[in-house]
């Protein structure tokens, strides 16, 4: 089977890869989860994100957005303690205040529409030969980084936003030699 380059032979990153990145998102929980994941990584390797995922979902509720909302100062100091995670306080912190901001977002309207209408409901294929030609950020993701600000989210610096629409499917970025880029699917 043929990978993206940055997949290692870890199960973990192989099963990401196969199953969920690049793949479109619409699901507003599933979203926010791919967004926290992302805030996670911060600083950190992608494989490290995915090692803890289950206790993060474990702890965060399953990313359910109402009681990941109403958690308070305490949760923190108690995840905190939380050797299965990462232990980043701000970072932790930002998932409440990202889950309170969906928790209020304006009636009638949801995440999911929003977010895709960057790109007009329809992913972005750019086909690369190697993952080294990836740019970190790009101005999209620029643009959704100051939108998601302007709303209130928190850790969702452009890089950051970049990986989160390859992993939500917005962007795809399978490489062209992948047998799960969208040319190479039966």
């Amino acid at each position: 089977m043929q990978r993206c380059d940055w997949v290692s032979d870890n199960p973990l990153m192989q099963a990401y890869h196969d199953q969920e990145w690049g793949r479109p998102q619409h699901d507003d929980q599933k979203l926010f989860e791919l967004l926290c994941l992302e805030t996670y990584q911060a600083g950190l390797s992608w494989q490290t994100v995915l090692n803890k995922r289950a206790a993060f979902e474990d702890d965060f509720y399953h990313y359910d957005i109402a009681q990941v909302a109403a958690m308070t100062e305490a949760d923190v100091d108690r995840l905190l303690g939380d050797a299965r995670i990462i232990r980043h306080r701000q970072k932790l912190m930002a998932t409440i205040n990202n889950a309170q901001v969906l928790q209020n977002w304006p009636a009638g309207a949801t995440f999911n529409d929003w977010l895709w209408a960057f790109v007009d409901g329809q992913p972005i294929r750019q086909a690369w030969a190697h993952a080294a030609e990836m740019p970190a950020t790009n101005d999209l993701a620029k643009q959704v980084s100051k939108a998601l600000k302007k709303q209130g989210f928190k850790f969702v610096g452009p890089t950051t936003i970049y990986s989160f629409l390859q992993g939500a499917g917005l962007i795809n970025d399978h490489q062209r030699n992948c047998d799960f880029a969208p040319e190479n699917q039966g």
